[in-house]
C-alpha cells in the first residue's frame, strides 16, 4: 500500500509542477497549454454549401461505432449469448424495464425504439469523446506549438447537437399526442369555456414549446461544463487529479443520457394520457 502511495504522491507533485503553478515557478510553460473554449466549432471542410464542423465529424464517428457494435453484437444471435451479446441484452432489457415500468406495455413496445435511440446516442456521445485523442489530435496555427483546432470535439458541446435532439423528442410526444387523441388533442391547448380556462390552455400551449428550450439547454449546458471543468483541471493538475474527473463524467453522461430519455418518456405519458373532458366521457360510456 505504501508504495503504492508514494508513486501517486509523485505524481501528484509532478502534475502539479508540470502545470502553470510549477512553470510560474521555474519560469518555464506548462505541460499544456492554457485552454480555450469556443462556443462555435470550427469547420474543418465543407461539402459544396454544407459545414462539416469537429462536433459534426464527432457525431458521424458515435453513429458509426454504435452501429458496429450493435451490429457485432447481434450478427450471430446465440442462446447462450457471448460476451458482447450479453452486454447489449442487458442494456436493452434495462432501458426497456424502465420505459414499461413507467408507461406499462400498451405503449411501451411503440416508444421504446426512440427513447432507447436518444438514451444511446446521448450517452456514448459522450463516453466516446473522454478518449483522449479527443484532445490530442488536430491541427496547428501558422507559428504554434500547440493543437489550436481540434479534429473532434464532443456533438454535446455544440447547442445544434441538443437542439436536434429536443425537436426529435418534440415531435415524438406530440405526434404521439394527436395519435392517441386525433383532433381532440386540440382542446387541451384550445379551451373556450371561460376567459380561466382559456388562459390555462394558453399557458400550457407555451408550457409544451418552453421544451424545446429547456431540453436543448440542458443537455447542452451540462456537456460543455463538464468538457471546460476537464480542461482546466487538466490544465492545472497534469495526469492524476483529472482522472477522478473523468469517472465522473462517465457516469454525467450517462445520469445525462437517463434525464433526457425520462423526461421525454414523461411527457409522452402525458400526452397520451385521457384528458380532462375524455375522463368524464369514459365515466359516462362506463355507466351505461
Amino acid at each position: 500500500m505504501l508504495p503504492v502511495l508514494a508513486v501517486f504522491g509523485g505524481a501528484m507533485i509532478w502534475g502539479l509542477m508540470a502545470g502553470p503553478i510549477g512553470a510560474a515557478i521555474s519560469g518555464g510553460e506548462p505541460f499544456i497549454p492554457v485552454p480555450h473554449v469556443a462556443l462555435a466549432p470550427p469547420t474543418l471542410f465543407t461539402i459544396g454549401a454544407f459545414h462539416v464542423t469537429n462536433t459534426l465529424l464527432s457525431a458521424w464517428l458515435t453513429t458509426a461505432l454504435v452501429l458496429l457494435l450493435f451490429v457485432g453484437g447481434t450478427r450471430k444471435m446465440r442462446v447462450i449469448p457471448g460476451r458482447l451479446q450479453s452486454v447489449l441484452e442487458m442494456l436493452i432489457e434495462a432501458l426497456y424495464g424502465f420505459v414499461s415500468g413507467v408507461v406499462g406495455e400498451r405503449f411501451a413496445r411503440a416508444f421504446f425504439p426512440i427513447l432507447a435511440t436518444i438514451f444511446i446516442f446521448v450517452a456514448f456521445n459522450a463516453w466516446i469523446a473522454l478518449i483522449p485523442v479527443y484532445q490530442v489530435v488536430g491541427f496547428k496555427a501558422e507559428g504554434s506549438e500547440y493543437v489550436t483546432t481540434h479534429l473532434l470535439r464532443s456533438a454535446g458541446t455544440d447547442i445544434n447537437m441538443p437542439l436536434a435532439l429536443a425537436i426529435v423528442a418534440f415531435l415524438f410526444i406530440e405526434i404521439w399526442g394527436f395519435r392517441v387523441h386525433k383532433l381532440g388533442y386540440l382542446k387541451e391547448f384550445f379551451r373556450f369555456g371561460n376567459p380561466i380556462q382559456f388562459f390555462v390552455g394558453i399557458l400550457e400551449l407555451i408550457s409544451h414549446l418552453i421544451r424545446l428550450v429547456s431540453f436543448t439547454f440542458r443537455l447542452f449546458g451540462n456537456m460543455l461544463a463538464g468538457e471546460i471543468v476537464l480542461m482546466m483541471i487538466t490544465f492545472l493538475l497534469v495526469f492524476t487529479a483529472p482522472l477522478a474527473f473523468y469517472l465522473l463524467e462517465l457516469m454525467v453522461g450517462g445520469v445525462q443520457a437517463l434525464v433526457f430519455m425520462g423526461l421525454t418518456l414523461v411527457f409522452a405519458l402525458l400526452a397520451v394520457a385521457p384528458h380532462e373532458g375524455e375522463h368524464e366521457e369514459h365515466e359516462e360510456a362506463a355507466g351505461h
